[in-house]
């Protein structure tokens, strides 16, 4: 079994207009509702590839049953810790005209001290019958930046492997307690290791990859860092990988991330290798971006890409 982490989940609404206008009434064309956040965002993509997977966090309220009703039908199991406030929702506005995107993302509940003693307790059990745990995206107003440091100090003392997605403070505080993966982007390993990192600059490439090793010699077994439309390297036990991912036809890659993720944890539940799992995510993450459904990809798609992409050792 997987288990999916998302502390801060939301209903995303997705709203199409012609021309939107600021203080005007604006039509919407097309309204779409879906459960949300990065950790479910991983719990689809690994359900549509056929993993046992449990999502749990917090959710509560209408908006949390929905939620929870929402991901039953993709096949994911409920495993969250239900409080009595109300989840909160995500909008998200495309002018169809413009060609932008607007969004409103509300702050959600507070959490006090009983409701994470509650969860925590939920999440040892749950954890207890995993065989991967991934964290990802932010916490709920009530709670500080170790939340994700607990959480991965419970896994590791089960014997669990936990792949961490998150950034700022939680990431600085919960790469301290060492878990099995990271996966920042170019700012974040920057900030992670004190290192200017420049896309413009010559040597890009050689700067993130030391900064990926610095990590990785702090005791994380894995650190995947995205490159965006140029792929991901990967930082393991046998060496630094690069993912190149061929050109497509985007329709959405917001999200992309997250299955990236999904693709890491259900090559990790198969016991596949390193370069096997890099390749794998890879062709989920791509293949998400070819939906116009956020955490959402055709296996069909993924099957075609994951024998175009290369997976080229650097050095």
């Amino acid at each position: 079994m997987i288990l999916t982490v998302t502390l801060n989940a939301a209903i995303d609404k997705r709203y199409v207009v012609e021309n939107f206008e600021e203080g005007e009434v604006n039509r919407v064309l097309e309204c779409e509702y879906v459960p949300g956040g990065k950790g479910l965002n991983v719990s689809k993509p690994l359900a549509i590839a056929g993993a046992d997977v449990v999502a749990t966090g917090f959710v509560g309220g209408y908006a949390g049953d929905y939620i929870c009703s929402r991901l039953s039908d993709y096949g994911v199991k409920d495993g969250f810790y239900k409080v009595k406030a109300e989840s909160r929702s995500c909008i998200n506005i495309w002018d169809t005209k413009k060609k932008k995107q607007t969004e409103f993302l509300e702050p959600g509940f507070v959490i006090d001290e009983n409701d994470w003693n509650g969860f925590e307790e939920k999440f040892k059990t749950l954890a207890k019958d995993s065989d991967i745990i991934t964290i990802s995206g932010s916490v709920p107003k009530g709670l500080d930046s170790n939340s994700y440091r607990r959480l991965i100090a419970i896994g590791k003392k089960l014997g669990k492997k936990v792949i961490l997605d998150t950034s700022g403070k939680l990431l600085i505080e919960a790469v301290e307690e060492i878990p099995f993966m990271i996966k920042p982007n170019i700012d974040e390993i920057a900030m992670l290791t004190g290192r200017k990192i420049s896309v413009d600059e010559e040597g890009f490439f050689e700067e993130v990859i030391a900064a990926a090793k610095q990590i990785r010699d702090k005791g994380v077994e894995i650190v995947v860092v995205s490159l965006g439309a140029d792929g991901s390297l990967m930082v393991c036990a046998d060496g630094v990988y690069r993912g190149i991912v061929p050109k497509i036809d985007a329709v959405n890659t917001v999200g992309c991330g997250d299955s990236m993720i999904a693709g890491f944890a259900l090559s990790f539940s198969q016991g596949l290798t390193f370069t096997e799992a890099l390749k794998k995510a890879s062709a989920i993450s791509a293949a998400s971006a070819m939906t116009e459904e956020t955490g959402r990809f055709n296996l069909s798609d993924m099957e075609k890409l994951i024998n175009q992409i290369t997976i080229e050792k650097i050095g």
